[in-house]
């Protein structure tokens, strides 16, 4: 057996116990926030200034590494002034290079006696970028205008905060943000070799809610490439591809992902991620339709787990007997997928689901016990 095998198998049963318990993504779906926004770390924080360098006292020759400690004047207080009472100096431990006038972000917690975060340097337009944060509304297209100033800012830590703020957004805020997005700008950053991956996957996530049909060109073009680089991102390239074009889009991915034999399995993967959010989040396609897709898919045994896990969350219990015969034909290569079939089985409320069970019990006994206990520490099932 291939040492990829067990973890194909845990693999599996994880997406068998995800699919049955988990609800919808609800955020940007193909998005990673990289870490906490600056608005989430001011909201946990009792006091919040902006303060000025007065002096950085030389450090002293028997100091063994330890920082200095740098004089400041708060200059603004963006939250828990009552916390500070008179106080208007501060005298921190600072790291880095600075020059007496410098402003920084400084945080404080836990009053009386403030602990107070790392200063961190502040340009004149940070302070006009964290000047703005206390007064954004909590949500919707006017918060997302702002940050969307951001994306891919010369400071490379205000594109990164204006990142995870999209990717912290509900989609359906995202969409009825349309008209904040410039598709030009859009398209420019899409083809901009040194995007990252994950930043790409939110410009295709935004193109899809403002781009039209005369963006098929470039989008079919990414999609048929042989160059990797052309298709970083392809969940949510693919995902961008089917909004603009609903079902009209399903044909070409599934002649290039799910039905070509040949297709790479991360690919594979990454098309059936779009056509799952699209049945999940978006919501805005058939899953009749979606499902006619996916079972394409079970007739390529290497990667039939793929897909398992979608139709048994969506219910879709047509598939018991090509189920069962694909726990039958599987051989040492191809067994991880027996774990997902009896999951599907255990969770199909069908008498004939059943019936399926106690014969494939007899072939291989262990897959079926590994599923009932997945599923126990899951969801449960129905059997």
């Amino acid at each position: 057996m291939s040492r990829l095998v067990p973890c194909r198998i845990l693999f599996a049963a994880l997406a068998m116990v995800m699919a049955v318990s988990a609800g919808s993504v609800r955020a940007c779906p193909f998005c990673s926030a990289v870490s906490q926004t600056l608005s989430e770390e001011i909201a946990s924080m009792d006091t919040v200034v902006i303060a000025e360098l007065v002096r950085v006292p030389p450090r002293p020759k028997d100091a063994g590494g330890a920082p200095a400690k740098a004089l400041f004047t708060i200059r603004e207080v963006l939250k828990g002034e009552s916390h500070l009472r008179d106080q208007r100096q501060l005298e921190l431990p600072f790291y880095g290079k600075a020059e007496p006038g410098d402003r920084f972000l400084i945080q404080g917690v836990d009053p009386p006696e403030l602990m107070w975060s790392t200063p961190l340097k502040l340009s004149e337009r940070a302070i006009e970028y964290v000047r703005m944060l206390p007064k954004l509304p909590a949500k919707g297209p006017e918060r997302l205008a702002f940050f969307w100033k951001y994306l891919e800012d010369r400071e490379d830590w205000l594109a990164r905060d204006a990142y995870d703020e999209f990717a912290r957004a509900p989609y359906d805020v995202v969409k009825a943000s349309k008209e904040v997005y410039n598709h030009d700008q859009l398209v420019r950053w899409i083809l901009d070799p040194d995007i990252p991956a994950s930043r790409r996957r939110l410009y295709f996530t935004l193109l899809g809610v403002c781009g039209t049909k005369a963006d098929n060109a470039l989008l079919e073009r990414l999609l048929r490439s042989s160059d990797k680089k052309d298709k970083a991102g392809l969940d949510a390239l693919a995902a961008c591809y089917l909004t603009i074009n609903g079902t009209d889009g399903l044909p070409l991915l599934e002649e290039l992902y799910l039905k070509n034999a040949d297709a790479d399995y991360g690919e594979t993967y990454s098309v059936i991620q779009a056509i799952q959010f699209h049945g999940d989040s978006a919501k805005d396609l058939p899953r009749e339709r979606l499902l006619v897709s996916l079972r394409m898919v079970l007739d390529r045994p290497a990667v039939a787990d793929l897909v398992i896990p979608c139709l048994a969350r969506w219910q879709d219990w047509s598939q018991i007997d090509r189920l069962a015969e694909l726990f039958r034909k599987a051989d040492q290569k191809t067994t991880y997928v027996r774990l997902p079939v009896a999951s599907y089985l255990l969770a199909c409320p069908l008498p004939q689901a059943k019936k399926r069970l106690e014969e494939l019990e007899k072939i291989d006994p262990g897959a079926i016990r590994r599923a009932r206990t997945f599923l126990t520490f899951g969801a449960g099932s129905n059997q």
